[in-house]
């Protein structure tokens, strides 16, 4: 499936097709957000939030942000919108996530008061078993050869959960939601600098795979490069049927057949996968996670991510500490943030996983005497560089904590809609381009390698093992926030694989804390851990950190925040400048 090249004519209806989705969307707004890989100094960063006075979305491409807001501006809900960005997302940003990946999902209702926690996590085969990521003398396989296989494809999710959501919470018919995504990809759409770097960074991982290969790459072997006008008729044709058939579209039929057929042929071996098992597919609503925090009340995703628990826990350990006296640029925040990411990801590796086949000690792990024991571990002055799992109550003692391994990827999206409906999504293939499998326009995620590889430790298992049906823990954590009175307050969420955790926490202490606007709070400068050294992006606290017994490690941290916050005043938005992310609304 080679690009089409286009005439200088319809590269220019293409590049003026954002304009024609939402007329108003590209007029200029007071610190519109931009992509860092577009803005070649530091004085076209977005430095003020965005503001709009009913509706607002901030999503991570400009293009789906275009197409959502243009869904709020027909009478739609935040559900319409989410999916008609969902659908423009697989088109122009493939690498983070699409319609073969999966989604988490956190919803208010404002009319009815009601929260909702839409799981679309994608789910192990019936026949996968604890040793599909073991080679045969019983060791686990190398991260990349694992996920450059079907042993990696996990049962997609996201169509099937943002279709049951529809069906409570939106207002648009859902064959009209498609169409933005429909016309771009039959139109095309310039490639933006961030992908062009990732189909160069992949390049040789994305070229194994044919039709990857054919839509990426020009006719010399080079990668497209940002700016290139790119169709994707294929995308087009499969979200037709999407549009007219519903999710059921990519669980039974051809499409369904085509994507076991690609599972079962991709690499060394297939996982098992069949079309029962995308036939079989079925989202959950699940409770979210709530706890307060200050004078707020802060709700987070349920496993099977760890997301919701892990920032609640790095929240209630701060709660004890000055937080809002401490410079936010400064080593004694960094400090504290580095000393409860630990301990919060100490319990992750040890009881996380899905709840429905492990039990998970949700109450007992956010419970505030527990959190209150754990945050007199932290010292203000020294570094706990390795602390050990604590003990809240309901656990399950009988697990060993999960291995290190590598997690990536994602895409989030926030969106408030004029009948005060919310929502926080966070949506993914898992790694760059997923499994780099390409079936019908789209890409396959490979998000069964979030589970653990090695199945158990010293005779104990692993919570997050691999097991038939299971849905793999992730660091997903789509989050909204309400004010002491009730009403909505937040909706924050970033991509960043196991990163994320640390991302969502920073942010919301630096709007909950800090009383950063929205865009400011994303911009941060980002402090975190994934349980081990500190990571910071620039060495600008290196030193002072180091001086407290912390191991530091200065890295990219392109972590994509979204933030939208309510005001007297209206809806305040920031999009991460680190990414293309745009925030938009009237």
């Amino acid at each position: 499936m080679r690009p089409t090249r286009m005439t200088p004519r319809r590269l220019l209806l293409a590049l003026a097709l954002p304009l024609a989705l939402a007329p108003l969307a590209l007029a200029p707004l007071p610190g519109a957000a931009q992509d860092l890989t577009s803005a070649p100094d530091a004085a076209r960063r977005p430095t003020a939030p965005v503001r709009a006075q009913r509706q607002m979305v901030a999503v991570a491409h400009p293009l789906a942000a275009e197409a959502a807001l243009a869904m709020l501006r027909q009478g739609g809900t935040a559900v319409d919108a989410a999916i008609a960005a969902q659908a423009v997302l697989t088109l122009v940003e493939p690498q983070s996530s699409g319609i073969g990946g999966g989604a988490l999902l956190l919803h208010w209702n404002g009319g009815q008061q009601r929260l909702a926690a839409w799981d679309g996590r994608e789910t192990a085969p019936a026949a996968a078993t604890p040793a599909l990521f073991l080679k045969p003398d019983g060791t686990p396989l190398p991260f990349y050869e694992a996920v450059l296989s079907g042993r990696s494809v996990g049962v997609p999710g996201v169509m099937p959960m943002l279709e049951a959501a529809h069906k409570a919470e939106g207002r648009l018919p859902w064959a009209s939601l498609f169409a933005p995504a429909i016309r771009l990809a039959e139109e095309g759409f310039p490639v933006s600098p961030r992908l062009a770097g990732a189909i160069a960074a992949d390049a040789a991982r994305l070229k194994r795979n044919p039709a990857a290969a054919a839509y990426f790459f020009m006719p010399d072997g080079q990668p497209l490069p940002a700016g290139t006008p790119l169709k994707n008729p294929a995308l087009a044709e499969t979200l037709r049927a999407v549009a007219a058939q519903g999710a059921a579209a990519l669980q039974r039929g051809p499409i369904a057949a085509e994507i076991a057929a690609a599972v079962a042929s991709h690499g060394d071996r297939g996982n098992g996968m069949t079309e029962a098992d995308l036939a079989a597919y079925a989202p959950q609503r699940r409770e979210a996670v709530c706890t307060p925090y200050r004078e707020y009340r802060v709700c987070g995703f349920p496993p099977p991510s760890s997301g919701g628990v892990a920032v609640a826990q790095i929240l209630g350990i701060l709660e004890h500490f000055p937080m809002p006296r401490l410079d936010p640029k400064g080593a004694d925040a960094a400090h504290l943030l580095a000393e409860a990411g630990r301990l919060a990801y100490a319990d992750r590796n040890l009881y996380l996983g899905d709840s429905d086949f492990t039990p998970v000690p949700v109450r007992g792990l956010v419970e505030p005497t527990y959190l209150t024991l754990r945050a007199q571990l932290v010292d203000r002055d020294r570094a706990n560089p390795t602390p050990r799992p604590g003990n809240p109550r309901w656990r399950e003692t009988r697990l060993a904590p999960m291995p290190d391994q590598p997690e990536h990827g994602t895409s989030h999206m926030s969106i408030v809609d004029a009948q005060g409906n919310a929502l926080s999504m966070t949506t993914t293939v898992e790694d760059a381009f997923g499994a780099r499998l390409m079936v019908r326009g789209f890409f396959l995620n490979n998000q069964l390698t979030d589970f653990s590889f090695r199945p158990e430790a010293e005779g104990r298992p692993v919570a997050n093992r691999v097991e038939g049906g299971k849905r793999p823990r992730s660091s997903m954590s789509p989050t909204l926030v309400f004010d002491g009175a009730g009403a909505f307050y937040a909706s924050v969420g970033s991509p960043g694989g196991g990163r994320i955790i640390g991302y969502v926490a920073q942010t919301l202490v630096g709007l909950l804390d800090w009383k950063l606007d929205p865009q400011a709070a994303v911009s941060l400068r980002r402090v975190g851990t994934l349980g081990g050294a500190v990571e910071l992006e620039d060495d600008t606290l290196a030193g002072e950190l180091q001086a407290r017994g912390h191991k530091v490690e200065v890295k990219p941290m392109p972590s994509g925040l979204q933030a939208i916050v309510m005001t007297p005043q209206g809806l305040l938005g920031g999009a991460d400048p680190r990414r293309e992310g745009a925030a938009l609304g009237d």
